[in-house]
């Protein structure tokens, strides 16, 4: 698969900033790539890139629109169709990380292959893949976990790689979702793969490497949230990580997309994984715990990670407020001892 940046993002009538996490994920570490942001009548968020027209965004030499947004049941909908019309009038490729696949909606593979325009369904793995098998592999390995989702376990992994890039570490994103298949350029929708390859799609993702080579793998869902249990356990066998990141949003009642089920302490989550990590790695260890802060101010946040720091010993860090210097420190410390 080989994507054509520049890149439209189109944020489409999303009123939900969580939902457009796709969009703001390549807007926040690709800027370089995106020429804009394309929304809707009723769109409520923003990326925070500037809102342009198909017609200007390819004049600027955008060459494919990217669905950057996410609903319940990953659909595209009838309202965004002529968005996509329009852009493949225009001659753009159109991406997407839905679960419905653009090529099998006719009226856009018809306008497609009439402009010889690409569709590119990057959630929908195209890699035949095994069972998983827990053996053991060379390399070092990294997966961030979470409370729940969509609690920064994307950004953590992207902003650890970067640290651990400064700090000299030989270290890989290893992308596990949409969007930071976007990001990295390559990688596995985990959660488009057949729960019985889960985690040897995950294996093949993260290979034997160099013994000092560290891969950084973007953790999915949930061990807490009962729809995605399942694609973060066969991730979290899949990985054998040696450390583990819990990744934790402030001030959340419940589960994401459940009200009516109440979020895990992080002590829970921590337990939780460490234990089902054991299957395949019963060597590892919880690096440190990032945390979503920004409902808070600086000030308050800083006590809460405090407070969390002195619990659990590790190092407790907003990857966007903070950086993520200290614990990459604390792998550069061990490495030494």
């Amino acid at each position: 698969m080989i994507l054509s940046p520049p890149y439209l993002l189109f944020i489409g009538d999303a009123t939900d900033l969580l939902s457009i996490k796709m969009a703001r994920g390549l807007a926040d570490w690709r800027p370089e790539l995106c020429v804009g942001e394309y929304r809707l009548d009723g769109c409520t968020v923003s990326t925070g890139l500037a809102h342009i027209e198909i017609e200007q965004a390819v004049k600027q030499g955008a060459k494919t629109l990217v669905l950057g947004l996410a609903n319940s049941g990953g659909i595209i909908k009838e309202a965004w169709l002529p968005a996509i019309m329009q852009a493949l009038d225009a001659g753009m490729d159109i991406v997407s990380g839905m679960h419905d696949k653009l090529s099998d909606i006719s009226s856009i593979k018809q306008r497609a292959d009439k402009n010889g325009c690409q569709l590119h369904d990057i959630r929908h793995p195209t890699a035949k893949f095994v069972t998983g098998t827990g053996e053991k592999r060379s390399g070092k390995r990294i997966l961030t976990v979470g409370t729940d989702c969509s609690v920064g376990k994307m950004y953590t992994s992207l902003a650890l790689e970067k640290a651990m890039d400064k700090a000299g570490f030989n270290v890989d994103f290893r992308a596990t979702g949409q969007s930071g298949i976007l990001i990295a350029g390559q990688g596995v929708a985990i959660d488009c793969v057949v729960s019985d390859f889960i985690a040897g799609a995950t294996e093949s993702l993260s290979p034997n490497n160099e013994a000092e080579h560290w891969d950084i793998i973007e953790g999915q869902g949930s061990l807490s949230h009962p729809a995605f249990a399942g694609v973060s356990l066969g991730l979290l066998h899949g990985s054998q990580p040696d450390y583990l990141v819990v990744c934790h949003a402030l001030n959340r009642v419940s589960m994401r997309g459940l009200p009516h089920c109440s979020q895990p302490s992080i002590a829970d989550t921590i337990s939780l994984n460490i234990q089902a990590a054991k299957l395949t790695n019963k060597k590892v260890q919880l690096l440190g715990i990032a945390v979503n802060t920004s409902v808070v101010d600086t000030e308050e946040a800083k006590q809460i990670c405090d407070k969390l720091e002195s619990e659990f010993g590790v190092p407790v860090f907003d990857p966007l407020r903070d950086g993520c210097e200290r614990v990459v420190q604390s792998l550069v410390s061990e490495s030494h001892q």
